[in-house]
C-alpha cells in the first residue's frame, strides 16, 4: 500500500500552476479522515453546511470555547457521545499549541474546543471512504470465506483470511488512491467549508464573505502543503495574502472567493501530479517497494518493511516471523501494521498514530502511541498498547492488553473479543510514554465504549443491521487466564531506559492472580529443588522437563522467535 516512489518532475507551464514544485504541493491531512470519524448517524449530515450554519452562529456568537454540555446541547445528542467528539477532535488536531492537545484526560471538558476546529471536524463526518476495487475471482473470494458463513456481506469479505490467501492487497486502495479520494473531497466541498468559517462583510450581505488570518489557519486542520507524512508547511506560509500586513496590526481580511480559487487551483495541481506519479507507475517505473510483497516463511533480516521520511512507516505482508523495530527504525510518527500473520511484531518507539489492519494469528505490542491506535479487520490477534486512546473495529477472537488514557472504542462487525489491564514493560517505556503525554496512573482498559455495527462512512452497508443498531461489546478477561507477556532484550547490554516494572498499576484481582501464579510457581520450584531423588533421577527429571518444554515450544509456534533471534 506504500507509495514511497519518488516525485516527478512538473513539465507544464508555471505560470498556470500554483505549485510547480512536488516537494511543495498540497496535501490532505489524514488525520481527521483515518482517526477521526466517529460512527454516530446523528453527526452525519445530508447537508453539512445548511445543519453547521446555526451551530456556528451560536457558538462564535459567545467567543467561548465549546464543552461537552454545549456541544450535546446544541446537536441533541448524549453528553456522553458529544465528550467522545471533543476526545476524538483532541487526537487529530493540526496544532499542537491548541489547549485542547495539551489537556489531560480529566480536563477536556474544562479547556473546551475552538468552534472552528470543531466545526470542521462535524463537516468531514460527511465524507465517504474509498471502497477497495472488486475482487477480479469472486470464487477465491467465496472459498476462502464461504458466502454461508453466519459474518457474510461486505465486513466478511474483507476478512483476513481472504486478504492473506487471495493475496487481495492489489485489490485494496493505495495511499495515492486514498490521498486524490480525499483531495477530491475537499475540492467539492471547499466552498462550504470556507463559508463556515469566513464572516460576512458588514453592510454587504452573507453573499459577500471574508476570511481572517485567524479562520484562514484553521484550514490547516484539513490540508498543508510540503511533503506527506511531514509536519507541513502552514498555510499562511505557502501564500501571500497575509505577508504585508503589518505586525502591529491586525491583518486585513481576503476574500473568501479569492482563497477559494486558490485553493482549487493548488488541489487540481496535486490530483495532477498525482495522475501522473500512478500513470508513471503503470508504464513500469514504480519502485521495488511499491511492489507486492512476496511471503516467505522467513525470519526478519529477509522482511521488507518500508519506512520513508514522506509518511507513515509500513510494516506489512510478515508471515512467521518474530519482528522488532526500536525508536531509531521508525522515521516519522505514524506507523502500519498491514497483513500480518502468524508472527510476533515488536514496535518499541514513542508514536502519534498507529493503525494495525487484516493480521490474523499474531502478537503485536506498540510501546507508547500518543495520539490514537486503530485495529481493524483482524482475527485471533493479541494486541499488548499503551496509548491515549484506541479504535476497535470488525475484529474477532482477538485479546487486547490496554493501557489507555481514554475509553476504548468499539465499533462494527465485532465477535468474542476481550480486553485485560496492560501487562509488559521495557527498559524505555515510561520515557516514550512520556514523550508522547500518556498517563500511567489513568487506564480505562474496563470502560470500553460500543458505538453501531455499522460504519455510516462506508459507501457500503452490512446486512447484519443498521447504524443505531449496538456493536457487540468486549469481556474481561478472567483474571486467573492473565498473564505478564516478557519482552525480551535482543540487543544485550546495559539498558538504557528506567522502566524496571509496568508503568500501570494492576487491578487488584489481577494483581492477586499474578501473586499466586508467582507463588505457586516459586512452590514448584522448590519442591523440585527439595525431591528425594538421586543424582541421576534429577537429571532425568530435568531432561524430561527440557523436552516437554521444547514439545511446547514446537507445537505454540514459539520457536520460530527463539530461531529469528538467534539469527539477528
Amino acid at each position: 500500500m506504500s507509495d514511497t516512489a519518488e516525485p516527478l518532475t512538473w513539465t507544464s507551464d508555471p505560470s498556470s500552476n500554483p505549485a510547480t514544485n512536488p516537494s511543495t504541493l498540497i496535501h490532505p491531512r489524514r488525520e481527521p479522515f483515518e482517526h477521526g470519524l466517529l460512527p454516530i448517524s446523528k453527526l452525519i449530515f445530508p447537508d453539512p453546511a445548511q445543519s453547521l450554519a446555526p451551530l456556528k452562529q451560536k457558538f462564535s456568537s459567545t467567543g467561548l470555547r465549546v464543552n461537552s454540555a454545549a456541544l450535546a446541547d446544541a446537536l441533541q445528542i448524549s453528553v456522553e457521545h458529544a465528550h467522545l467528539v471533543l476526545d476524538t477532535l483532541a487526537s487529530v488536531l493540526h496544532s499542537d499549541s491548541d489547549p485542547l492537545t495539551k489537556a489531560r484526560p480529566d480536563e477536556i471538558d474544562s479547556v473546551g474546543a475552538d468552534w472552528r476546529d470543531l466545526i470542521l471536524l462535524l463537516y468531514v463526518q460527511s465524507y465517504k471512504k474509498l471502497l477497495p476495487r472488486t475482487h477480479k475471482d469472486a470464487a477465491a473470494v467465496a472459498d476462502v470465506w464461504p458466502s454461508t458463513s453466519a459474518f457474510d456481506g461486505y465486513l466478511s469479505a474483507l476478512s483476513p483470511l481472504q486478504l492473506v490467501r487471495s493475496n487481495s492487497r492489489r485489490f485494496m486502495p493505495s495511499q495515492a488512491d486514498e490521498e486524490a479520494h480525499q483531495l477530491s473531497y475537499l475540492q467539492k466541498h471547499m466552498a462550504n467549508i470556507l463559508s463556515l468559517l469566513a464572516d460576512p462583510v458588514e453592510g454587504e450581505g452573507e453573499e459577500s464573505m471574508v476570511l481572517t488570518v485567524e479562520g484562514f489557519e484553521h484550514l490547516g486542520f484539513l490540508m498543508h502543503f510540503g511533503d506527506k507524512g511531514s509536519d507541513g508547511v502552514p498555510l499562511s506560509q505557502a501564500t501571500s495574502f497575509f505577508a504585508n500586513s503589518d505586525p502591529d496590526m491586525p491583518a486585513i481580511p481576503i476574500p473568501a472567493a479569492q482563497v477559494h480559487d486558490w485553493i482549487s487551483q493548488n488541489i487540481a495541481a496535486a490530483l495532477e501530479h498525482i495522475t501522473e506519479n500512478v500513470s508513471a507507475k503503470d508504464n513500469g517505473s514504480a519502485s521495488a517497494s511499491d511492489q507486492d510483497i512476496l511471503m516467505a516463511d522467513v525470519c526478519t533480516s529477509s522482511i521488507k518493511a518500508s519506512t520513508s521520511a514522506k509518511g507513515p512507516c509500513f510494516i506489512e505482508g510478515i508471515s512467521k516471523s518474530s519482528y522488532v523495530k526500536q525508536a531509531s527504525d521508525i522515521k516519522g510518527s505514524s506507523l502500519k501494521v498491514l497483513n500480518c500473520h502468524e508472527s510476533v511484531i515488536y514496535i518499541l518507539a514513542p508514536l502519534r498514530y498507529a493503525t494495525i489492519y487484516g493480521c490474523s494469528d499474531a502478537t503485536i505490542v506498540l510501546g507508547a502511541v500518543g495520539k490514537a491506535v486503530k485495529v481493524e479487520h483482524c482475527e485471533r490477534v493479541h494486541v499488548i498498547i499503551s496509548a491515549k486512546r484506541i479504535y476497535i473495529a470488525n475484529c474477532r477472537e482477538c485479546m487486547f492488553f490496554l493501557g489507555v488514557n481514554q475509553q476504548p472504542l468499539i465499533v462494527g462487525d465485532n465477535h468474542k473479543l476481550q480486553i485485560a489491564p496492560f501487562n509488559t514493560f521495557y527498559s524505555e517505556l515510561e520515557e516514550h510514554m512520556a514523550e508522547v503525554g500518556i498517563e500511567a496512573t489513568i487506564n480505562r482498559w474496563d470502560e470500553p465504549l460500543a458505538l453501531g455495527v455499522v460504519d455510516p462512512h462506508d459507501s457500503l452497508s452490512h446486512p447484519a443491521g443498521v447504524s443505531d443498531v449496538q456493536a457487540e461489546s468486549a469481556t474481561r478477561l478472567d483474571p486467573d487466564q492473565f498473564t505478564n507477556f516478557l519482552i525480551p532484550n535482543w540487543f544485550g547490554g546495559e539498558s538504557h531506559g528506567s522502566t524496571k516494572e509496568n508503568p500501570f498499576q494492576l487491578p487488584d484481582a489481577y494483581m492477586a492472580s499474578q501473586q499466586k501464579n508467582l507463588k505457586n510457581l516459586g512452590e514448584i520450584k522448590q519442591s523440585l529443588r527439595e525431591a528425594p531423588l538421586e543424582e541421576n533421577r534429577k537429571r532425568e527429571l530435568s531432561s524430561a522437563l527440557h523436552v516437554l518444554f521444547k514439545d511446547w515450544l514446537y507445537a505454540s509456534g514459539n520457536i520460530r522467535q527463539l530461531y529469528c533471534l538467534q539469527g539477528d
